[in-house]
């Protein structure tokens, strides 16, 4: 199973072919890929490199991250499974933190993270109803309701 590794901090100006070759002293078997913005064409500052197995993945990071590439260090880790539906999982993501911290605070921060009218009209809603409409995460579930039962106990005695 090929691995995706993450490459950060590239260059602006940068080719393909000149990520490639500094890969290939590795191995000639990898395939990179470089972002580049649609309207310059230049390098957005990050790519991917392709490796066969994890042994190999985990060998090119021993070795390449921190490796200085035209005067810059080169920052390379597993690349995140891509998401299906960008702008729809940030919102999840916002909506989610908004459950658990106070809403007043988050809702103002994810305006301006957003930028979009939908989400200041949902930062009127109340908690409760954010927190029903929104699945907390398995793993921190059990302290997320630990955190909302302290906060009933402040509540209650002022």
């Amino acid at each position: 199973m090929s691995i995706r590794l993450y490459v950060g901090n590239l260059p602006k100006e940068l080719e393909r072919q000149e990520l490639e070759a500094l890969f290939a002293e590795f191995d000639n078997t990898i395939s990179t890929k470089v972002i580049t913005d649609r309207r310059t064409g230049k390098c957005r500052g990050f790519g991917f490199v392709t490796v066969k197995n994890d042994e190999q993945a985990d060998q090119l990071i021993e070795k390449f991250n921190g490796y200085l590439f035209k005067d810059s260090p080169l920052k390379i880790e597993k690349a995140l499974p891509r998401a299906k539906g960008k702008a729809g999982e940030e919102g999840e993501q916002s909506d989610a933190t908004a459950s658990s911290s106070s809403p007043a605070t988050t809702s103002s921060s994810g305006n301006r993270r957003k930028g979009n009218n939908k989400s200041r009209k949902s930062g009127g809603t109340t908690t409760t109803t954010d927190s029903d409409s929104v699945q907390p995460d398995p793993r921190w579930a059990q302290e997320l309701e630990k955190l909302k039962q302290l906060l009933a106990t402040q509540a209650a005695n002022p």
